[in-house]
Parts: C-alpha cells; structure tokens; sequence
C-alpha cells in the first residue's frame, strides 16, 4: 500500500483504504501503479489444472455429445440384436438372455460413474465462471473509476478555461473602460 493508493481511495471510492475490499484494494492498486488489470481468466485457470480435473472436463465433454450418445445407442442396439441373435438360433442360453441384465449392470455403473464426473466438471466450470465475473467486475471498476478521473481532468480544464476567459473579459472591460473616460486622448 502506499500513498498513491490511499489517496485514490479517499478521492474515487469515497472510504478510507483499510475500509476497501480485496477487490477494490486491488483495482486500487493497479489504477494508482497505472497497470492493465485484464487478463484471460480462462486461460489462467486451465494451467493451474491437475490431470485429474482435464480428464474429468473430457469425459464430461465427450459424455454430452452427440458421438457418446450415437456410440452408446450403436452399442446398445448390437448388444441386444447379438443377444437376441444368439438365443434364437442356437435356442441356447446367451451371455445376456433377456431382459439384458448384465446390460442393465453395465449402464447403471456408467451412469454412477460418470454422473460425479460430469459434477466435478461443473463445480469446476462454476468456479470459472464466478471468477471470470469477479474479474469482469474488477475491470469494469477500474474502468468506471478511469472515467471519474478523466471527467475530473476534463473539469478542471473547463474551470481553468473559464477563469482565463473570465480575466481576459475582465482586462478587456477595463481598457473599455478607459476608451469611454477619456476618448479624445485615444483619437
């Protein structure tokens, strides 16, 4: 922290600086250093995942695909026909008579399989998502703060141009003053 900072705080924010969040402090800082605060939230997320995480984004992804769903409804409709197949040619047991339940086995382990890590994959996107919007609410703070700053700028020009035109009108309201009084000395 330093006087840059708590300045900006008083003067912007309209609150001392210990009184300022995380997020402001930062935006703070950034707009007193005169640094960029934007950056590629995503990206900066995606680097710092484990392996674990990438697989389980993965499978989410290719689990909510049209491919898996083609994929899963082929495999299912071979399973069947092969059962089927089986138990009406050769009138002997299949591997999975009907009513399929090793087939039954095998999806319900799928699905309790794959349901957590479809949820991991959203908590993860939901944590991008909160801190792709704080970081959008940082941005837009600074922004918002740049343009008080430029308004204040462009206010004191204003009053500055003012004050000149103001003693120029002056100074000329004195020297017409003097061409009344005495008009024949000017002659």
């Amino acid at each position: 922290m330093n006087q840059k900072e708590i300045e900006l705080s008083e003067r912007l924010f309209r609150r001392k600086y210990e009184q300022l969040g995380k997020q402001e402090k930062h935006v703070a800082h950034h707009l007193s250093e005169r640094t960029h605060i934007a950056r590629n939230v995503a990206q900066d997320l995606s680097e710092k995942m484990t392996f674990g995480q990438r697989l389980a984004d993965n499978v989410a992804a290719f689990g909510g695909s049209w491919t898996f769903i083609s994929i899963f409804g082929a495999v299912l409709v071979i399973w069947i026909l092969l059962n089927s197949f089986i138990l009406i040619r050769f009138n002997s047991a299949s591997f999975d008579p009907y009513p399929y339940i090793l087939l039954n086995l095998f999806l319900s382990m799928l699905a309790a399989i794959q349901a957590p890590i479809i949820l991991m994959s959203q908590n993860r996107q939901a944590y991008k998502d909160r801190m792709s919007a704080e970081h959008d609410y940082e941005v837009n703070l600074k922004a918002e703060l740049e343009i008080m700053t430029l308004h204040e700028k462009i206010d004191l020009l204003r009053d500055k141009q003012w004050n000149e035109l103001i003693s120029i009108q002056q100074e000329q309201l004195v020297l017409l003053s003097q061409l009344m009084k005495d008009p024949k000395k000017n002659q």
